[in-house]
């Protein structure tokens, strides 16, 4: 295949979560015919069935699509499918690094949202192309003319360049891809230098080992080449490499501007690193790429294999998620009530949610999860700071002079009709309202300072209740401020189950005993024995749940006599429970760890 650099086009499709993006890009994948009617599907990018159930992109995507324009020339287009959520904000950095022009999709109906404004400046920050699309014209909640308005108004873009489309019915599609060819600048034809080739993305093959995705910058990479990974300092022979259709394309060489990727027998899956850049052994670059910036996770969990001899499994299963979901961290961790296990950071609940469905679907693993927790800093009374995501970890309360919690930047932006339940909800939430402004007759942008402690469980879905699904969420991390932190313990039969104790703020800590109690009371069967389940702060119990004793009834063969009898019979039976409380064990279910994740339901 002829080599014409003018003819790559390299692009990324992002906007806000729910706006159409994935059905874009089947609609692209349609006209470049790269599938059969008969083996086409729905989403048909989003590989995993938890995308398929959900209706949402976990895992950025690339495709390679051929497509005649007008001029009669055939043009390469390179797509790169983005998440919405803002969990996934870090998938949508490593796509956007790989490209140089974007889709910013806008809904017709829904208008400019939280997120469609992050992932905009974060294609700035990349200095991408920017080419604005109205979706879902063919609604008959559709303004288009409103839309426009607000494109220009609230992103600052030209509002006569978008294109608008229907991306369920492929109307305007033709346009859009006419547009994106003439808009989207060709990557710079740098073949004749030392190759430098980005790593967006990678995935394990059990049969060829680590496939690296990646975008050649500079240079070329072919068959046979030994190349050297710049950050780990792994050194491999090219075994195979290729573009993306729907599945892998052989190819002899990717030159400088393609997107494809590399296999070279790499079974250490902790040689390859996303944003690492790939140069030739010999004669290679001497500086690396830019790569990515460091995300830190924000909500930490231990997992747990169910059964402990599983343990292996579960890192061997961990290793290959983290190689195509950079942003999962983990280090080794174990629990008196669960054993071994890992102690993993997140980007957020609904990332936390995914990698436990991954696990168990992709893996067959049974685990368990602990209650998330957000990272605090502790200052003791010696001056010595800590920083603690762990309950097991907090120190003893006379010891601490105080304790800080992250705080976030909250940017909502919902119609003018919902605002009231929504600032109440900030409020319940310890929010402080930073502005709030009219972006238009119709919708307003409020923004909240909150401690990122009280989002973690229900807030996204009570915000999407309360203003039916169309008001929108963003967030950053700001600074750490001072709060009363205390380590809320779970006492079942009278003994801490640790993999229960959770770091709350002490107003909270009565409301959430209670829940979580009350669900335990629910999840774990009945014994022989009575088994109270209490929340504590140190030595003080604050909540409290009973789980009454299976009872045999032991008077039944009494028909009749002396009531002396029976009571003689119930003593003796009131005798045998108090010694097997004291002797007995409580079973613990999974279901009753899970019930603890989702103890702020309301259900």
């Amino acid at each position: 295949m002829r080599y014409e650099p003018e003819l790559i086009r390299n692009f990324c499709i992002i906007a806000h979560i729910d706006h159409g993006k994935s059905t874009l890009a089947d609609r692209f994948i349609e006209k470049a015919r790269l599938v059969s009617e008969r083996e086409y599907k729905d989403q048909i990018l989003d590989s995993m069935d938890i995308e398929r159930e959900r209706g949402i992109t976990i895992k950025s995507q690339a495709v390679s699509l051929p497509f005649t324009s007008s001029d009669g020339k055939t043009y390469h287009l390179n797509l790169v499918d983005t998440p919405g959520h803002v969990d996934f904000s870090y998938e949508v950095s490593r796509a956007i690094s790989a490209c140089e022009g974007a889709l910013l999709i806008i809904d017709a109906s829904q208008g400019v949202e939280a997120q469609t404004l992050a992932n905009m400046y974060m294609a700035i920050e990349h200095d991408l192309e920017i080419l604005p699309v109205i979706n879902k014209i063919d609604l008959p909640s559709a303004d288009i003319e409103f839309v426009k308005k607000q494109i220009d108004h609230d992103l600052g873009l030209d509002m006569d360049i978008a294109i608008p489309i229907s991306a369920k019915t492929g109307q305007g599609v033709d346009e859009l891809l006419e547009a994106l060819v003439q808009f989207v600048p060709p990557p710079k034809p740098l073949i004749d230098n030392p190759l430098q080739a980005l790593i967006f993305d990678s995935h394990y093959d059990p049969y060829r080992g680590v496939v690296v995705h990646i975008r050649v910058m500079a240079g070329r990479i072919k068959l046979g080449q030994e190349v050297l990974f710049m950050a780990t300092g792994g050194r491999y022979v090219i075994e195979e490499t290729g573009v993306f259709r729907i599945g892998n394309e052989k190819r002899e060489e990717l030159r400088a501007g393609e997107v494809g990727y590399i296999i070279a027998g790499i079974k250490d899956i902790g040689k390859v690193r996303v944003g690492d850049t790939v140069t030739s052994a010999r004669n290679g670059c001497t500086t690396p790429l830019p790569g990515f910036k460091e995300v830190k996770p924000v909500v930490f969990s231990s997992i747990y294999p169910v059964n402990s001899d599983d343990y292996e499994d579960l890192l061997s299963a961990i290793e290959k998620l983290k190689l195509n979901d950079a942003s999962l961290i983990y280090e080794k961790d174990s629990s008196v009530a669960l054993g071994f296990g890992f102690r993993c950071g997140f980007l957020g609940l609904l990332h936390l949610e995914v990698v436990q469905e991954r696990l168990e679907r992709e893996f067959d693993l049974s685990i368990v999860f602990t209650s998330p927790s957000v990272r605090y800093r502790v200052t003791l009374s010696n001056g010595e700071k800590l920083s603690i995501d762990n309950p097991l970890e907090f120190p003893d309360p006379s010891q601490i002079q105080h304790a800080e919690e992250p705080y976030i930047k909250a940017t909502l932006i919902t119609p003018a009709e919902y605002v009231g339940p929504i600032i109440n909800l900030c409020l319940e939430k310890r929010g402080v309202q930073e502005s709030m402004t009219y972006l238009d007759e119709k919708r307003v942008e409020l923004v909240y300072s909150m401690p990122l402690a009280e989002v973690l469980f229900d807030f996204y879905d009570k915000l999407k209740s309360l203003s039916r699904g169309y008001a929108s969420f963003d967030y950053e991390i700001t600074d750490f401020r001072p709060t009363d932190l205390v380590r809320l313990d779970i006492l079942i039969n009278g003994n801490p189950v640790d993999a229960l104790s959770q770091l709350v703020f002490r107003e909270n800590a009565a409301y959430r005993a209670r829940k979580v109690c009350k669900k335990l009371r629910d999840e774990i069967p009945r014994h022989q024995f009575k088994i109270p389940i209490q929340g504590a702060i140190g030595a003080t119990i604050i909540a409290r749940e009973t789980i009454s004793a299976l009872r045999k009834d032991v008077t039944a063969k009494c028909y009749g006599g002396d009531i002396s009898r029976k009571r003689k019979l119930l003593e003796k039976q009131k005798e045998g429970k108090k010694r097997m409380k004291m002797v007995g064990n409580v079973e613990l279910p999974q279901n009753a760890f899970l019930s603890v994740l989702k103890a702020d339901d309301d259900s």
